[in-house]
């Protein structure tokens, strides 16, 4: 992702229905732990869940390729590194929970990025990732974000437990929202989610996807998966 792109997200990530909502989740899956602990966010971007993190008493360290994200982060008062998620610039069993949001979609060698969460979680450490599911979702707005793949359910599961990690729970997001993003990203031939959205879409998405919450809809097909699952110990 380039600069200009980092820092559209960094103007919209704090408003735009889609970062909330996945911070949202982060702030749920953060109430399982009993006390804050040491967290490494890869492939940061500009920092947003690393700030979350910091937010619940997280001692959070981010990563990110890109010397453009590592700054934008750190100008939010985030502790931020270069590094590639294949080659983490971290020490084996360091952290309590490593974050790889909307970050496996987008490098080849998926298999030695999630073997590199694994060698840097503590035993018994927790792993949040998320990615966006199903190819039949392909499209223009996939290539503009520089993603290679979506996943099926079952590549996700093979890619996390072939890591080493054991799997606690697979769930699908975007559900409610499938049909209209499918209409809306195959009608054209650019991304248009880096851009500012009409607050009046942006409110309705958002509250789409805070009613999803309630409903028993995780392992119905969706436009993401999140995964968790944990390092034996």
């Amino acid at each position: 992702m380039d600069t200009i792109e980092l820092q559209r997200i960094a103007l919209i990530e704090n408003d735009n229905w889609w970062y909330r909502e996945r911070r949202a989740i982060l702030s749920r899956e953060l109430l399982r732990f009993s006390v804050p602990g040491d967290a490494v966010d890869i492939g940061a971007g500009a920092g947003g869940n690393s700030r979350e993190l910091l937010g619940h008493g997280w001692r959070a360290t981010a990563i990110d390729l890109s010397p453009a994200a590592v700054a934008l982060a750190r100008a939010h008062g985030v502790e931020a590194y270069e590094g590639d998620a294949r080659y983490l610039p971290l020490p084996p069993c360091r952290y309590d929970l490593a974050l790889a949001m909307d970050v496996l979609e987008h490098i080849e060698d998926d298999g030695r990025a999630a073997a590199e969460i694994t060698r840097v979680l503590r035993p018994g450490g927790t792993a949040l990732v998320s990615v966006p599911c199903d190819m039949a979702l392909w499209s223009a707005h996939d290539v503009s974000l520089g993603r290679v793949r979506r996943y099926t359910r079952r590549a996700l599961v093979e890619l996390i437990e072939g890591a080493g990690l054991l799997l606690d729970r697979v769930w699908s997001r975007g559900v409610l929202l499938r049909p209209f993003l499918h209409h809306l990203r195959h009608r054209t031939a650019h991304c248009e989610d880096l851009a500012p959205l009409h607050p009046f879409i942006n409110e309705t998405l958002r509250l789409s996807a805070a009613v999803e919450r309630h409903l028993p809809t995780r392992s119905w097909p969706g436009t993401y998966l999140f995964a968790r699952a944990r390092r034996p110990g």
